[in-house]
């Protein structure tokens, strides 16, 4: 006998507000419950209990399939309630403790900044746009290099690019700061307008082999495929591949590079515009071995480690969502010596002083392994 499909939906409605009417009651003694925990210091998230309780809620079914539902529905409705109780308890973790708050950065004429790149470097142009021209600038030829003398005080700012619109994150950055203790305190954006550059007298006809770094190569790889002829081969950075054309001086090789790049190297521009993608930008990073963030800072930067097993990044995540936090980015890098095992650098826009953001990482703290506030980030 086939049921009827409108009595089926009423049935279903009835039970659906049932349930919504339990729901509410369960939060209500979850808040007596934040109620307890604050007057005992005790932790929201109670792993050996959460586990007891789904064991014993999947025995009340015979049912295989019912049995794997049920633990999925009171994970989501334990999970919900420990990012309520949060809510409740206004938790805040010990991230507003670590970092000061600043209303600008001190910067005169001795204020050393280091850069990544020789003169004439797209970040060396973003470091000029933040900071000006009057302090004390620095050129390093590795992003190492730049988190170095950051990191032990030799400068008090470090210019590193992070990411570009068309070649997507540069890894090489993220694995770093796991290495080095400072914070990123700010970032820039300049539009890149990558150029082919020459010996003086040289033409497109006479180049064999062309040197940059591999995102500027990257973001030029049509040209290439348009030109089977040249090589190509990659440099520590865009502007050391125009100094050496230039020291070399040979009308067979060429960079790709900046104008400026071709103008401090005596270089000819043999073609402007190289990069395939006409709004094609580059974000740079201002980092700092100070915990410090702009009043106006309005994204966050972190890096956590998770368990490896179903769903573990969802629950991470989800507390951004329930404490109406935008995620705008997420990067994943392998963990050494650990296969198939991920660390993730997500950023997401708040300030520190807003207890959502509080709320957020509170929880987050208690799941994750290695969580680090990578910095709160001001748009310069």
């Amino acid at each position: 006998m086939v049921v009827d499909l409108k009595e089926s939906r009423e049935k279903i409605d009835k039970i659906d507000k049932q349930i919504t009417e339990l729901f509410e009651k369960r939060m209500e003694v979850a808040k007596d419950v934040a109620a307890y925990k604050r007057s005992t210091g005790k932790k929201v998230f109670d792993p050996i209990r959460e586990e007891a309780k789904i064991k014993t809620l999947k025995e009340l079914t015979e049912n295989e399939f019912n049995k794997t539902g049920i633990e999925d529905l009171f994970r989501q409705i334990m999970s919900i309630s420990r990012k309520y109780q949060y809510q409740v308890l206004g938790t805040q973790n010990d991230v507003n403790q670590t970092f000061r708050q600043i209303k600008s950065f001190d910067i005169d004429e001795d204020t050393r900044v280091v850069c990544f790149g020789e003169h004439g470097a797209y970040t060396e142009q973003a470091m000029e746009e933040v900071f000006g021209k009057n302090i004390t600038a620095i050129n390093k030829g590795t992003f190492r290099e730049v988190m170095e003398t950051v990191a032990n005080g030799e400068a008090k700012f470090g210019v590193l690019p992070i990411e570009n619109t068309s070649t997507g994150g540069i890894t090489d950055i993220y694995d770093l700061f796991l290495e080095y203790d400072v914070t990123i305190v700010a970032e820039h954006i300049v539009k890149v307008e990558q150029t082919l550059m020459g010996f003086p007298g040289s033409k497109l006809e006479d180049i064999k082999i062309v040197y940059s770094h591999p995102q500027g190569l990257m973001q030029c790889s049509k040209f290439f495929e348009e030109h089977p002829s040249i090589s190509t081969k990659t440099y520590s950075s865009t502007s050391a591949a125009a100094k050496k054309v230039a020291d070399d001086g040979s009308k067979t090789q060429a960079a790709i590079a900046s104008k400026r790049a071709a103008e401090l190297f005596g270089l000819d521009i043999i073609k402007e515009q190289v990069n395939h993608e006409s709004k094609n930008y580059t974000r740079f990073i201002i980092i700092s071995n100070q915990k410090v963030f702009l009043s106006n800072a309005n994204k966050i930067s972190l890096s956590f480690e998770i368990k490896h097993e179903s769903g573990s990044l969802y629950n991470m995540l989800s507390n951004f969502y329930y404490n109406g936090l935008n995620l705008t980015k997420i990067e994943s890098r392998p963990i050494e010596n650990r296969n198939w095992e991920y660390r993730f650098f997500v950023d997401i826009e708040g300030n520190l002083n807003e207890p959502g953001v509080g709320n957020a990482l509170a929880s987050i703290k208690e799941f994750a392994n290695k969580l680090v506030v990578l910095g709160n980030i001001a748009t310069k």
